[in-house]
């Protein structure tokens, strides 16, 4: 670390201030810079007396002040952005639209729904009159009894005849992972493992290569990438040459993007004044509202459940869950493109690139085959922190529910199980659920309006996110936008699709969402466990 020098003045004097009288009655000019172009943008009948006369005594005040030089031309930059680069921007972000795979067709369906309240923040929950209760006995299996060694011997069959492939998704940023700084989490050296830092990515081909020298045959190991994360993943693992992994690493980039919308008054109303909300001190409170208005009135002008397109391109797009990102295997042709190299392959591991105990464990596998099932999930037994949905029965029927789809809160504490985000799918159980077999993959357009057909059908949540707006030279507005995403375990509702359910230990199920949780995780053994799977 290079040493700092830091020097210290003393003030003789202490806090003083001095009075300015007539044309010297001027603040420094950064105050002017922030206060001068929110007043011009105001309705003049809105603005005080007070605030008129500073406007008057401003205007009269740069024509003579040799300290306000320049600033009205400061001023009208900020308040005015450039034509041409607006025009540029907003020609970008229809080439991002197409190039990421914006689905037209669908977003059109999801604005309807929004304008005429099919789908909304208050629509996000089941009604409450639904059934929520937690799971029976029975229902969640454990591979450790006496069939444990079937389960081994069938699993381990399995991945030695080649019809296993690992899926880990990674198409997000991370934003919890650094609050909020921009970083691609899959490549964060997030812990000391085996004598080095490594990274998330690396820690997964660590165990899918422990596994192969185990079996003695070659494993694929797909990462799904997003339109954040796709080019720093890939030009990452190029220059680290795979980690020297022996099985084929392929890239499956997303293939599905949204665009933000402005949300509607419904929504902004349901979230500031019929959620539960902290209350501030009075005039706090009292400036929390003003703005809050502001906002309705502004959703209100600009068209409420319109493109949000004001912006930059990249605050304009949003992911929309992870429930495409198998879909984008069908899509962007990975999946085909592993099945002309592994025509074998049966079943795949899918899991979150923060799921760091998920590895190809035969005795999990062997109860998969045999149950049958179109898809097996992994669940943990729930601890406080665990906060989301669960494994519930719901209106008698077994399936996984989240967290934003429980009609009251308070359900969320009763449920006995914690989704894990792990799957193991049998691949054509689950072409078969989305209308498709191998041999359409090879057609584009049969893919894209199979997807689109089950999209149709799975929940579509929206939240609210809070854009910023930058107008250049410090000045920023934030405004909040509206944006829908689906998830995959709202797949278990579909009766089509046979699921099943596995209990897990946490040190395998757990996911590592927060550096906080890194001294709990090293201190409980899941460090060693996760080291105990890998082969660097």
């Amino acid at each position: 670390m290079e040493p700092v020098v830091y020097d210290f003045l003393v003030n003789e004097q202490g806090s003083s201030a001095e009075l300015l009288r007539g044309e010297n009655t001027v603040l420094p000019q950064p105050y002017y810079a922030l206060t001068i172009p929110s007043l011009l943008r105001r309705d003049p009948r809105t603005i005080s007396a007070h605030q008129r006369n500073e406007l008057e005594h401003f205007s009269a005040a740069c024509k003579t002040n040799p300290a306000l030089e320049g600033m009205l031309q400061h001023i009208f930059e900020r308040i005015l952005p450039e034509g041409e680069t607006q025009t540029l921007q907003h020609r970008s972000l229809k080439e991002l639209l197409a190039r990421y795979g914006f689905d037209q067709i669908q977003h059109d369906q999801v604005r309807a729904d929004l304008r005429v309240g099919r789908i909304g923040l208050s629509q996000n929950r089941l009604p409450i009159t639904t059934s929520i209760a937690d799971v029976e006995e029975g229902d969640v299996a454990d591979v450790t009894g006496a069939a444990s060694s079937r389960y081994q011997a069938v699993g381990s069959a399995a991945i030695a005849s080649g019809t296993l492939a690992v899926l880990t998704l990674a198409a997000g940023a991370g934003s919890r992972w650094t609050r909020g700084a921009g970083t691609v989490k899959a490549l964060n050296p997030f812990c000391r493992i085996g004598g080095a830092h490594r990274t998330f990515i690396e820690t997964h081909l660590a165990k899918s290569r422990r596994t192969m020298n185990l079996f003695g045959t070659k494993i694929p190991h797909l990462i799904s990438t997003g339109y954040l994360t796709h080019e720093a993943i890939r030009e990452y693992l190029e220059g680290v040459e795979h980690y020297g992994y022996e099985g084929d690493v392929l890239l499956s980039p997303g293939s599905s993007i949204g665009l933000r919308l402005v949300p509607t008054v419904r929504d902004l109303r349901f979230a500031w004044l019929e959620m539960p909300q902290q209350l501030l001190d009075e005039q706090a409170q009292k400036v929390l509202d003003s703005l809050r208005s502001s906002l309705m009135d502004w959703a209100e002008r600009s068209g409420e459940a319109g493109d949000y397109t004001d912006n930059l391109p990249l605050q304009c797009l949003h992911p929309v869950g992870h429930w495409y990102e198998i879909p984008n295997l069908f899509r962007n042709g990975v999946l085909l493109q592993v099945l002309a190299a592994y025509p074998d392959l049966k079943h795949i591991l899918v899991h979150n690139i923060d799921t760091m105990g998920a590895n190809l464990d035969p005795a999990i596998l062997g109860y998969h085959i045999e149950s049958k099932a179109g898809m097996t999930v992994e669940v943990i037994t729930r601890r406080l922190e665990d906060r989301g949905g669960g494994l519930a029965r719901t209106d008698g029927r077994l399936r996984l529910i989240e967290g934003l789809a429980l009609p009251r809160e308070e359900y969320e504490f009763m449920l006995s199980y914690y989704n894990s985000a792990t799957y193991w799918i049998d691949l054509d159980q689950v072409l078969e659920v989305f209308g498709l077999g191998r041999s359409d993959l090879a057609s584009p357009e049969t893919v894209t309006e199979a997807v689109r057909s089950l999209a149709a059908r799975m929940p579509t949540y929206i939240t609210l996110k809070n854009v910023k707006k930058r107008w250049g030279k410090g000045q920023e507005d934030v405004y909040p936008t509206l944006q829908y995403e689906k998830l995959w375990g709202d797949m278990t509702t579909l009766p089509e699709l046979q699921c099943s359910y596995i209990e897990v230990p946490r040190e395998r199920g757990q996911q590592l969402k927060e550096p906080a949780q890194m001294d709990g995780w090293l201190r409980d053994g899941s460090a060693e466990y996760v080291q105990s799977l890998c082969a660097w």
